[in-house]
């Protein structure tokens, strides 16, 4: 007999499937980060699965095999499964077909980052960016949607509009939606380049944050700018552009700007619909790279904070961004060994506020202040 629980704020409960396609995956950091993105999403996550790919199944990704193990599971928990959480870009057909199979809504990997981001949407611009993208995502997948939702409810993961507004599964509404708000977002971006180049002209300099998502930008914004700035452990917990003054003494001062954070396997509709923010990092003088030093689990020689840098440097690469980077290694407080830094590092603490004063006279240095 399974639970039946009637509290309405209750998390939906979730099955994980992670996939590997990839020799170079590594399952160990795959399945921690898609099950942060559960926890960024509000899922608990009941149970995780795995698939090594060899022979690829066009109709469901992973095998027949594989595909009934869940199923037997799902029918068989003693807990009511809501969702099933593929770690992997599915077709609207796949998505459909497990969904058929298991009985249960699929949400796949680019559906839960869209959705971790339809919630942290506050700002206006970044309500249409988000929808947009969301827009963009269902468009493919509309006639499996269509198929599910009614079945499986139209609420939960996967399903969330920003600023609670109801998901419209229709094409030809979602296709005149598109156009309306790429026309508001071109509109916003005019506006912003006006400012922008009033700021430029003001010879201030900018300084843009940026990192893996959850290494603690928005606490080094706040601890920089001594500000009560938002910030939580999850990920994406900021999405919209904050830019503060940031104080560098003798009357010198800097523009601070905090950017979205990346993620392995960014889904490009979100680097699309995010431009705006990443185009901060474009145009700034400088870049502090910051990057969670605490996270030293290993694979295959390559500890996860590297991993998690060389996702961050390949990204700013590919966006044209700024060489001149500072690597600011946050939460040094949770190390036991010593590290060696190389000229452009620094190591610091934002919850102790270790290593700030060092991180300032670096800024300085970097931007010919000194």
């Amino acid at each position: 007999m399974k639970k039946v629980l009637s509290n309405e704020k209750i998390k939906e409960n979730a099955v994980v499937i992670s996939v590997c396609t990839k020799k170079s995956d590594s399952l160990q950091r795959k399945t921690d980060e898609i099950n942060r993105l559960c926890f960024s999403s509000e899922l608990n996550v009941v149970k995780n699965f795995y698939q090594n790919i060899k022979e690829f199944n066009k109709a469901t990704v992973i095998g027949s095999g594989k595909v009934k193990e869940i199923k037997d599971f799902i029918d068989n928990s003693n807990d009511v499964i809501d969702v099933v959480i593929v770690d992997y870009a599915l077709t609207g057909s796949q998505m459909k077909n497990l969904s058929n199979e298991f009985k249960v809504k699929v949400v796949d990997r680019v559906g839960l980052i869209i959705d971790i981001f339809a919630k942290g949407a506050k700002s206006n611009e970044a309500k249409l960016q988000v929808k947009l993208a969301q827009d963009k995502y269902i468009l493919p997948r509309l006639s499996s949607m269509q198929g599910t939702s009614g079945r499986f409810g139209s609420a939960g993961v996967g399903m969330r509009g920003p600023g609670e507004t109801k998901l419209e599964l229709n094409k030809r509404i979602l296709e005149n939606e598109m156009v309306s708000l790429s026309k508001q977002i071109d509109k916003i971006k005019k506006q912003r380049l006006v400012t922008k180049k009033d700021r430029l002209e003001s010879d201030v300099p900018l300084i843009a944050l940026v990192g893996y998502t959850n290494s603690g930008k928005s606490s080094l914004l706040k601890t920089l700018v001594n500000e009560d700035v938002y910030a939580d452990d999850k990920y994406f917990a900021t999405l919209d552009t904050l830019s503060r003054k940031l104080h560098l003494g003798d009357k010198q001062f800097a523009i601070l700007t905090d950017t979205v954070g990346f993620i392995s396997e960014l889904p490009h509709q979100l680097v699309d619909a995010f431009s705006s923010t990443l185009e901060e990092a474009k145009s700034a003088d400088l870049l502090l790279h910051v990057v969670d030093i605490s996270l030293l689990n290993e694979d295959n020689g390559i500890k996860e904070y590297q991993a998690n840098m060389e996702v961050t440097d390949k990204l700013l690469d590919e966006l044209g961004a700024t060489k001149n980077r500072l690597v600011v290694y946050n939460k040094c407080d949770l190390l036991t060994k010593p590290v060696l830094l190389k000229e452009n590092e620094v190591l610091i603490s934002t919850k102790k506020k270790l290593g700030i004063e060092i991180l300032i006279n670096k800024i300085k240095e970097k931007l010919n202040l000194i």
